[in-house]
């Protein structure tokens, strides 16, 4: 279902990561176009 899409991922620092779910979006057969984790206060 998620094969051969792409996605924009934004992660937060004391949550969950944008590295976390990039790597699970990767394991899906997704593309990630860009990646970051952010500190939201």
């Amino acid at each position: 279902m998620l094969h051969m899409k792409k996605a924009i991922v934004f992660g937060e620092r004391d949550d969950i990561s944008g590295t976390t779910v990039s790597t699970c979006l990767k394991a899906a057969g997704v593309e990630i176009v860009y990646e970051d984790t952010a500190c939201f206060v």
